[in-house]
């Protein structure tokens, strides 16, 4: 049997991953916008097209986890107690996840070599596969 105190720890948990990773990422496209206005060839050269994807792609996944995480934090209390362990693996998984993804577009472009993403993009599957682990346990223990 859970404690309310676990249910609540992982309601401010993924409240401050969600908050946290809405300013990283709100503040990512920030900067990309600026690296669009100051026209910097780093990002904007025709050869770069594969790291402004996937920067891009960090952004708006790294945004979306962040909203996801919120969402999560408002559900746990709806969760079964019954489920305690489903709850804390769904946790791991989508907290693993709100990493896993955006790093992976991000290093991907980092390291882009003449238009294709970097070696760090393999992340992104495994982020994907967990993310899809933490919805569908979340999903089953919902009472």
């Amino acid at each position: 049997m859970t404690a309310p105190n676990d249910a609540e720890s992982l309601t401010r948990r993924h409240l401050r991953i969600g908050w946290w990773a809405l300013l990283l990422f709100l503040s990512l496209g920030v900067a990309l916008e600026a690296m669009h206005g100051f026209k910097v060839g780093f990002y904007l050269d025709v050869s770069s097209e594969a790291r402004r994807l996937t920067w891009r792609l960090a952004h708006a996944h790294g945004t979306l986890f962040a909203l996801v995480n919120i969402a999560f934090a408002v559900t746990v209390p709806h969760l079964s107690e019954s489920a305690s362990k489903s709850r804390s693996m769904a946790s791991a998984a989508l907290a693993a996840a709100t990493l896993l993804v955006p790093a992976g577009f991000f290093l991907g472009g980092l390291f882009a070599r003449e238009g294709d993403p970097g070696l760090g993009v393999v992340l992104v599957p495994v982020g994907a596969l967990l993310l899809f682990v933490a919805v569908l346990v979340t999903a089953r223990s919902i009472r």
